[in-house]
């Protein structure tokens, strides 16, 4: 039996792995690429590597049920729309104000849970949101940005990548019957290919920009965006529920603002630091209180 926090720590490791891609879309950006570009090579170089995984550990097609086909389908769908929204929102958005609406998944993925368990949210869940919205404004430096020129397309599109990302998360944590771990990835990664290439750039696969270097985006965002979070999440979401899960995923948030301060030098603030710390406050309440009241 494995211990209580491993499962809340796979879905940390997932989260930070999102955590990164901002940042590798911007330096794929620097090298001549287009956002549209690096996103579509995450999912056609996620799609190799699920495949590659597959036919190396797998035996036989895994046989899915109506309800795990749907629930499969839903999951692919939602994850492939939350990186073409979220794309989108960046047209009107400032970047950090575009992490800050993507991450109302927290509260928006915690009452998804809430209204499809009916259930209220417990007080430790509210709490922590608290926390966790309090952090994210001012982690992402946006109190001293202009927010009368924003145009309603950007709150819009900003609110539609976070209502996406926790209906994802959501629809992820739900058990497949006879699917294994590595069969979901690679039914997922076909799903969110399919749902990208219809919408984003699909013109990579023979325009020349792959042999020009966007390979090596590709390979890594397919990595750190669809193999890594989707197994991890695939494991761990159904032991932990889609409320915790919700929460403990604004860890993508604190690894985004590193990494961009490691690899784009960009300047890290006083104010910044403060909302990590209230963000992965937030983040280990409810954690800590299951575990001690598991202890109890």
């Amino acid at each position: 039996m494995k211990p209580n926090w491993i499962y809340p720590l796979l879905i940390v490791i997932a989260s930070s792995s999102y955590g990164i891609l901002s940042t590798i879309v911007k330096v794929a950006m620097q090298h001549g690429f287009t956002s549209a570009e690096a996103i579509t090579s995450q999912y056609l170089f996620g799609f190799f590597l699920a495949f590659l995984l597959f036919v190396t550990t797998q035996r036989t097609i895994p046989k899915v049920s109506k309800s795990g086909a749907i629930t499969l389908l839903l999951a692919g769908s939602f994850t492939a729309v939350t990186g073409i929204v979220y794309g989108q929102s960046l047209n009107y958005l400032p970047a950090s104000l575009a992490v800050v609406m993507l991450f109302q998944f927290t509260w928006i993925g915690l009452f998804m849970d809430c209204f499809i368990k009916k259930r209220f949210p417990s007080r430790i869940e509210l709490i922590s949101l608290g926390f966790l919205l309090a952090g994210t404004i001012l982690a992402a430096g946006i109190l001293d940005v202009d927010l009368s020129q924003i145009a309603w397309q950007g709150w819009a599109l900003g609110l539609a990548a976070a209502f996406s990302f926790a209906a994802f998360l959501q629809v992820n944590s739900r058990p497949v019957e006879g699917v294994t771990t590595i069969g979901r990835t690679f039914i997922l990664s076909i799903v969110s290919l399919v749902v990208i290439s219809l919408f984003l750039s699909p013109e990579i696969l023979w325009n020349g920009q792959l042999s020009a270097g966007l390979w090596k985006f590709g390979l890594v965002l397919g990595l750190f965006g669809i193999i890594l979070p989707i197994l991890l999440f695939s494991i761990a979401a159904p032991k932990v529920g889609g409320g915790l899960v919700s929460i403990l995923s604004a860890m993508e948030l604190p690894v985004a603002i590193i990494v961009s301060v490691i690899v784009l030098k960009e300047s890290l603030t006083v104010l910044q630091v403060g909302g990590i710390l209230l963000v992965l406050i937030g983040m280990t309440l409810p954690s800590y209180f299951a575990a001690k009241k598991h202890k109890v």
